[in-house]
């Protein structure tokens, strides 16, 4: 009878515990200053201030093909099913986390035969039947596993961050890849226009030649040209076979795969005639990767709290209830039974330092990810000013190679006219081809960093995710 109030007090003890304080620091998310508005915002008028969301950005490029390879990626992509199998993972790990917190339950049974020699000099065989129950328990006194299941919550919710993260990474890989794509068909459609135009040139030197009215410089400078012009296609059709392949790669397909579907060129994707560009504060809200880091500094601030806790007394719980018999049916009978319970009590009395040295091990570790925050935040602020600096001035470099491309082909024009009429000699279309050709390919590739420049700004503001639930609580 005396056990019934000592289990009473240990099982009392038990739940009382779980309220108690744990060791270690509380988490307080860093509190870290952010700029009221942009910068470069302000100053080039890019976009209209206010809140947005972000999450499909590539939808206001009205580019039906886009869309779909983008969404074809986020569902295929192996970086993002690995982030996700990491957040499996790490969901795993907090109930492991959690176990600790419950007594641990586990069954036992055994049959052992044995043979004695009788004096008579016979052999008597005996049996022995025997089941058992057996529970455990080790108080959380001092918080250390409530600390690991803190620390396994804020791992799941990083994770979670990091899926979100890879998601943004991915549809923006998708779309830059995309717009260098339909770029390089629109460059190796103008290196192809202006070889086309440079043969015309090269056939009619040389019937000048022969009649008479030209030199062989001047055929032999055509000549020249054409296959100047003619070997930058070969590089060019790589390129657009490598950016092929890498898209390839993004959907985990085999490259090859979807050179059928791109093979006709395209326009660049239209930009949104308005552009919302959150304040700062909102914007860093959304940047899975700022997510992240303040979540994995929550996860190593617990963690300081699982190394203190191991510097106290750990104190444990254990009984047992078993039936014992010499038959099988005798474990039925009342005499077979028998319990145990016992407490115990276990304190680190000298370890040499070294619990003392985990825990600044751990603190330092914590440290480190704070700054790992604050580096984060900082990143994420340059990106976004880049990205704004960036997307201004690519719209005047395209408006000012706009009007040079109209001009060198007005150029080239009358140069092409006059060299016929026997009023400049051959160096001047020479000159104007090569201006025409330049201005061409330049106003291709401008049109394209602003596109890229929109994309990267949608990246850097955290776009390209899509948050079902809050990830704090994502399960």
């Amino acid at each position: 009878m005396p056990k019934l109030p000592l289990l009473s007090l240990c099982l009392f003890l038990c739940t009382s515990i779980m309220s108690c304080a744990s060791v270690g620091p509380d988490y307080t998310a860093p509190t870290l200053a952010t700029p009221a508005a942009w910068n470069n915002l302000d100053q080039h008028e890019l976009a209209h201030s206010g809140q947005t969301n972000v999450g499909q950005w590539w939808q206001g490029f009205d580019d039906p093909l886009l869309s779909k390879l983008i969404d074809q990626a986020l569902a295929n992509n192996l970086d993002l099913r690995s982030a996700e199998t990491s957040l499996r993972q790490a969901r795993a790990r907090r109930v492991v986390a959690t176990a600790g917190l419950f007594p641990s339950l586990n069954t036992a049974g055994s049959v052992r035969g044995s043979q004695v020699s009788l004096p008579g000099g016979g052999i008597q065989t005996r049996e022995n039947y025997a089941t058992s129950l057996d529970a455990g328990w080790e108080l959380d006194i001092f918080g250390g596993v409530r600390r690991s299941v803190e620390a396994a919550e804020a791992d799941i919710q990083a994770y979670q961050a990091r899926v979100y993260g890879a998601q943004a990474t991915l549809a923006a890989e998708v779309a830059i890849s995309y717009v260098q794509l339909r770029t390089l068909q629109e460059r190796l459609r103008i290196n192809r226009d202006n070889l086309a135009h440079q043969q015309e040139t090269l056939q009619l030197t040389q019937w000048r030649v022969q009649a008479g009215l030209a030199d062989s410089l001047a055929a032999a400078q055509a000549q020249a040209q054409v296959e100047q012009t003619r070997a930058q296609i070969p590089a060019l059709e790589t390129s657009l076979a490598e950016t092929k392949h890498s898209l390839d790669i993004l959907f985990a397909q085999q490259p090859g795969t979807l050179h059928q579907k791109l093979a006709v060129p395209a326009s660049l994707p239209s930009l949104p005639q308005d552009i919302a560009v959150s304040i700062p504060a909102d914007t860093l809200r959304q940047r899975p990767d700022l997510m992240a880091a303040e979540r994995v500094l929550a996860a190593e601030t617990a963690r300081v709290g699982v190394a203190e806790a191991a510097r106290y007394p750990t104190f444990k719980l254990s009984g047992s209830i078993g039936l014992d018999a010499l038959t099988f049916g005798g474990l039925s009978q009342s005499g077979a039974l028998g319990s145990s319970l016992l407490a115990g009590i276990t304190a680190p009395l000298f370890q040499g330092g070294r619990l003392k040295a985990q825990v600044d091990i751990q603190d330092a570790q914590r440290e480190q990810a704070l700054i790992n925050y604050e580096q984060t935040l900082l990143t994420a602020l340059e990106e976004v000013e880049n990205a704004l600096v960036a997307l201004s001035n690519s719209a005047e470099r395209i408006q000012a190679l706009d009007q040079a491309t109209q001009a060198a082909h007005l150029a080239a024009t009358l140069a092409q006219q006059r060299y016929e009429s026997g009023m400049v000699d051959f160096q001047s279309v020479l000159d104007t081809q090569r201006s025409l050709l330049s201005a061409q390919d330049s106003l291709a590739n401008a049109s394209a960093d602003n596109v890229l420049s929109l994309i990267r700004l949608y990246k850097a503001l955290g776009g390209g995710w899509s948050q079902v639930s809050d990830p704090n609580t994502k399960e």
